[in-house]
């Protein structure tokens, strides 16, 4: 997981840039949860400082040939959409979980799936309005599943791999929900083909000069080249999650209906993640050892279920809780005005537009 704090800013904030900007959290770094359920993550709240080199050159601006990467880069990662690298020392914030000292990467990833029909235009995981400065995060699933090639050494112990199953997500904008679940897997039992279920919800603030909240949720699940989406200005969505340990998340469109299940009797680990009040912080608790299932069926002319068509089931699901405060368990439903999911079904080219006026496009689109 790699996180940028604010682009704009490279180093900490002086007292008048305080003034000028307002607060502002700043750095880079990398966290990874891995083998055996340990952990490691290397910040630095100036992320010029970030690169180490040999020769105190100056860092790359772009992906650069893995080879060469190895020679200049002391410390310090490189992704692309295709390619991950780096090699990153505990930097010892973390006295809260089981930790490495240190973790190097080599890995290339095939995308299997986007976010839409294979062969397909893929599409916005929020909406065409994700592209506004609105609602806070931004979230785009890049790579609902792809197969990934490669190693890492993990406290020096290597693990190689061969076509392991990968995803990837981009989020962007001034912080995480008040709290938030999410559920993804890409390894099933139960049926032929590839598929890959991505499921989260949060409770997020609305624009405005009151502290106004929403609950918003999706699912998304990706079976033999089709996408089935479960969207708020499609359907609806209902959930309840336990504060750890138990994840249920049920949605309906015009055509299908969903259900996934999962437990886990991992204690999980604390992971990081971006907040607006205090930056990168502890924030969320993930595990990668869920046991989950999940259903769909195609809907029946008066809407109740009909014929199933999926029905599998995992032990390798990635489940995680994140936000608070959660006193009890958590149980939610999207409510979306028709006129608001009217509007967002309309087929608006965000992209198109941008490309026409440039200077409209929202930093991280």
């Amino acid at each position: 997981m790699y996180s940028v704090e604010n682009p704009a800013f490279k180093r900490t904030l002086t007292p008048l840039e305080m003034l000028q900007h307002g607060p502002r959290f700043t750095g880079v770094g990398a966290q990874v949860l891995g083998a055996k359920g340990k952990y490691i993550c290397q910040y630095s709240e100036e992320s010029q400082n970030f690169w180490g080199t040999n020769k105190a050159s100056r860092p790359p601006s772009k992906v650069v040939p893995p080879q060469e990467f190895n020679r200049k880069v002391l410390e310090g990662f490189q992704v692309s959409p295709l390619w991950n690298q780096g090699f990153i020392c505990d930097d010892g914030r973390t006295y809260y979980a089981k930790t490495v000292k240190t973790a190097r990467w080599e890995y290339s990833t095939r995308p299997i799936y986007g976010w839409g029909d294979v062969g397909s235009k893929q599409k916005s995981t929020a909406g065409w309005a994700a592209a506004l400065p609105i609602f806070e995060p931004h979230w785009q699933i890049c790579m609902a599943s792809g197969l990934s090639t490669g190693w890492i050494e993990w406290d020096g112990e290597r693990f190689e791999f061969q076509d392991a199953p990968s995803y990837s997500e981009k989020n962007w904008g001034g912080g995480f929900p008040r709290k938030w679940f999410w559920a993804q897997c890409n390894v099933f039992e139960g049926a032929s083909g590839k598929i890959s279920l991505t499921a989260a919800g949060g409770l997020r603030q609305l624009p405005g000069l009151t502290e106004t909240f929403e609950n918003t949720a999706l699912i998304g699940v990706h079976y033999d080249g089709i996408f089935y989406e479960f969207v708020p200005w499609n359907g609806v969505v209902t959930w309840e999650i336990a504060q750890w340990g138990y994840w249920n998340i049920a949605a309906e469109n015009k055509t299908h209906m969903v259900e996934l299940e999962a437990t886990t009797t991992d204690s999980g680990t604390t992971l990081r993640a971006p907040t607006v009040e205090a930056g990168l912080t502890p924030a969320c608790l993930d595990t990668c050892l869920g046991d989950l299932t999940l259903k769909i069926w195609e809907k029946n002319v008066g809407g109740s279920k009909g014929k199933l068509i999926l029905d599998v089931k995992s032990d390798m699901a990635a489940l995680e809780v994140g936000g608070g405060p959660w006193f009890n368990t958590w149980k939610g439903k999207t409510t979306t005005p028709e006129v608001i999911k009217s509007a967002l079904q309309v087929p608006i080219d965000v992209e198109g537009i941008f490309g026409l006026a440039p200077f409209l496009k929202p930093p991280g689109l």
